[in-house]
């Protein structure tokens, strides 16, 4: 009998899981044999949270606590391996629920972390390094600080990838130029959930 493996997914706030990050990185879990999925779905209490400390703060605690009622029946020591897959705002939530629960078996998909994704992932109890997470990040994303991400980044030893003139949807506007940024992600995230060593 083969592991038993399970896909969780943590969209952004606009960025649901059928847009194309979430929607192809689902597809090549299952491929890698993560056949069972979850989805999370919240809703934020406030809009334009962007730059706003505090509607930040407030948006998270409410989506994490949507996260936690959703998530409350998984039985986690059942599973072999555990992949959390994230978008944004996202990633904060995938990364603060593992730390909360002191998950040990999980890895984690990043795709445009903000820099206090990175902040929960510095806390030592939570395993680190490129062979538990890898991120995405573009340089014109408008709500990281690029500089602070790769600092971040390459103090916890996490793999990140990082796409020129790319927004926070990966995209710059070329589309041929997007499609090829999107299969890329792809390619490498594929390659890091076999497990296989990835180029830095």
């Amino acid at each position: 009998m083969g592991e038993k493996r399970l896909l969780v997914m943590f969209p952004g706030v606009g960025y649901h899981c059928d847009k194309p990050l979430l929607y192809y990185g689902r597809k090549i879990a299952r491929e890698a044999g993560y056949e069972e999925c979850v989805q999370v779905s919240y809703s934020a209490p406030v809009d334009k949270i962007r730059g706003d400390e505090e509607k930040m703060n407030k948006t998270f605690e409410s989506m994490y606590q949507q996260t936690e009622e959703q998530l409350q029946d998984i039985k986690w020591d059942e599973y072999d391996d555990v992949l959390f897959m994230s978008k944004s705002i996202g990633t904060i939530i995938a990364a603060a629920y593992a730390k909360e629960h002191e998950l040990r078996n999980v890895r984690q998909v990043l795709y445009t972390p903000l820099a206090d994704t990175m902040k929960v992932l510095e806390v030592k109890e939570i395993p680190q390094g490129a062979e538990n997470a890898i991120a995405f990040i573009g340089t014109n994303d408008p709500w990281s600080n690029i500089a602070e991400i790769i600092d971040l980044a390459s103090e916890i030893g996490i793999t990140l990838h990082i796409y020129e003139d790319a927004d926070h949807s990966l995209e710059t506007g070329d589309i041929i130029s997007d499609l090829d940024t999107i299969k890329d992600v792809m390619e490498k995230t594929k390659t890091f959930i076999m497990g296989k060593d990835i180029e830095k």
